[in-house]
């Protein structure tokens, strides 16, 4: 059967993550000063305010991967019928999400925190069908 009729589903969660991930990663990579500048004031209050450089570099590579792991799954979806690398690209993107929702609970930002479960939600579900046999 052809694949992209077999995985469907996980092929279009797939490209969303992608789109999610390698955007945020190059966004912060052309505009790092903004981005520092901002996540510095929105963490001055919290224990993470010193490490906020670090913390940035740290999600940047997260995503990065996340994002590339899971174009990397794709194509082995429909070249060899293999799961692995968007299984990983997968746990990936929640690992990245879950690291988002820390900060953003501890800048006590809820409303970033609602916004990044949403992402979370298609994730996860994707994390399910990738290791249901």
């Amino acid at each position: 059967m052809n694949p992209f009729l077999m995985y469907t589903t996980e092929i279009l969660i797939l490209i969303f993550l992608i789109i999610t991930f390698l955007q945020s990663a190059i966004d912060k990579v052309i505009d790092w000063s903004g981005n520092l500048g901002w996540l510095t004031g929105h963490f001055e209050a919290t224990p993470l305010a010193k490490m906020v450089p670090v913390l940035l570099m740290t999600v940047l590579l997260t995503e990065m991967a996340a994002g590339i792991f899971c174009a990397v799954g794709i194509y082995q979806i429909v070249v060899e019928g293999e799961k692995t690398m968007a299984f990983y690209g997968a746990v990936l993107s929640c690992i990245a999400l879950l690291m988002l929702l820390f900060g953003q609970r501890l800048a006590k930002d809820y409303e970033g925190a609602k916004t990044i479960a949403v992402y979370f939600i298609p994730a996860i579900f994707l994390v399910y069908l990738l290791q249901a046999v």
